[in-house]
């Protein structure tokens, strides 16, 4: 099948199709936000249309759906605030779930295109997130329908699953089959060069912050909102053990009159609440669940500093949400973490991934603790317009380039 493409006459809107496994549903609000907040922005620019597919994952049912379970109830179709989403799903098999994932995506995929286009959208180019499966399955369906696809690496997709060699074969042949490759920080840029992707191939468009959703609120009152009386840390994320929440746990031991709350929800909360008892600081660790953003916001502006103890990462945006409410921060030296915290009024970066390094790290910066406004300053330097513009050229580019192709 083929869908001739034609360059956007003027004042016409390109006609995006977004695919990507990380986007918010009725069940995970908060899954893959930054990837709806960065099309968001680029839509709210007037210059593009989009539509989004998102699969979720379906189990058979006589497997044991665990934290996969309730996304049962995630609908085929949904309207989140005047964008159309597109839900459609895709199998998961045990033990062998990474080598199939691309194929049972792509055709999951291949659905929620297909319904759009019988619904008279005009789709002119694919926008995939994460390389792997998403990147490699909506390279697949560009091919197949004659679409330009640009894909986007955020972090594990390039700076693990390459360890595997089907996995790595398959995330090469993807990035020489699409126009255009976008990576989130200079050290994915880096990896991909490393796997052969040449580097005129890719542009570097970082996430943003909300300005307007994160900002300093009233110091005094949110820190009575949550409880705060002493210095307190916070660590936000998915409770995962690379997110490193154990780290900060049990630096706590060398860290008198401090206390710790910890943000998000997953599988390793259990473990954590039990190694929080082990380490004799139970006392001074909260465990304060999933928040909305405009939660968390009030929740970073209590924080005296925000740890992110994380042993992978793209370019992580509770670092930058948390400056714009004028916390400074203490974050792991990996990826593109230095990228984000690159100055001292930002925070500082920890000196090694363990429970040594947040406490050297957490020592350091109150040593020498930045003013709020410098941080909050320091985060108004990372807002999204360089990033909308950016997508706005290179996807103007494409389209013109294979309409040109076309006749």
């Amino acid at each position: 099948m083929d869908i001739r493409v034609r360059p956007a006459e003027k004042g016409d809107r390109l006609s995006v199709l977004t695919v990507t496994t990380l986007f918010p549903n009725p069940v995970q609000p908060a899954h893959g936000i930054f990837v709806e907040t960065r099309l968001r922005k680029l839509m709210a620019s007037g210059q593009v249309a989009a539509r989004v597919v998102a699969p979720v994952p379906w189990l058979p049912p006589l497997v044991r759906y665990g934290q996969v379970g309730p996304l049962r109830q995630v609908p085929a179709q949904e309207i989140r605030s005047d964008l159309v989403i597109s839900h459609p799903r895709y199998a998961v098999i045990p033990k062998i779930g990474m080598g199939v994932s691309p194929y049972t995506l792509y055709v999951a995929m291949r659905r929620g295109l297909k319904q759009f286009i019988g619904s008279g959208y005009r789709v002119d180019l694919i926008d995939a997130h994460y390389f792997y499966p998403d990147g490699v399955a909506a390279v697949w369906l560009a091919r197949e329908f004659g679409l330009p696809v640009t894909v986007t690496a955020r972090g594990t997709d390039i700076n693990l699953i390459p360890q595997f060699s089907r996995p790595r074969k398959l995330i090469q042949q993807a990035a020489a089959g699409a126009d255009g490759l976008i990576t989130v920080c200079q050290a994915l840029k880096t990896r991909l060069d490393e796997l052969g992707i040449p580097d005129e191939r890719i542009d570097v468009l970082r996430n943003g912050v909300d300005l307007d959703l994160f900002r300093p609120f009233d110091r005094a009152a949110v820190r009575r909102e949550f409880g705060m009386t002493r210095r307190t840390l916070g660590s936000v994320g998915h409770l995962i053990e690379r997110k490193g929440h154990h780290h900060a746990i049990r630096a706590l031991a060398s860290l008198p009159e401090t206390d710790l709350v910890i943000a998000g929800a997953g599988p390793e909360r259990e473990a954590l609440e039990k190694l929080a008892a082990h380490t004799g600081v139970s006392d001074r660790v909260r465990f304060l669940g999933l928040m909305d953003q405009q939660r968390l916001a009030r929740l970073y502006s209590a924080l005296d500093a925000l740890v992110l103890a994380s042993s992978r990462e793209g370019w992580p945006n509770v670092l930058l949400e948390a400056m714009a409410c004028g916390t400074p921060v203490v974050a792991s030296p990996v990826w593109g973490i230095p990228e984000v915290v690159a100055a001292p009024e930002a925070g500082v970066l920890m000196p090694s991934v363990d429970e040594r390094g947040v406490q050297a790290g957490v020592s350091s910066l109150f040593r020498e603790l930045p003013h709020r406004e410098a941080t909050r300053r320091y985060a108004e330097g990372f807002g999204w317009d360089r990033t909308t513009n950016g997508q706005i050229r290179l996807f103007g580019e494409i389209v013109a380039a294979r309409a040109r192709a076309h006749g």
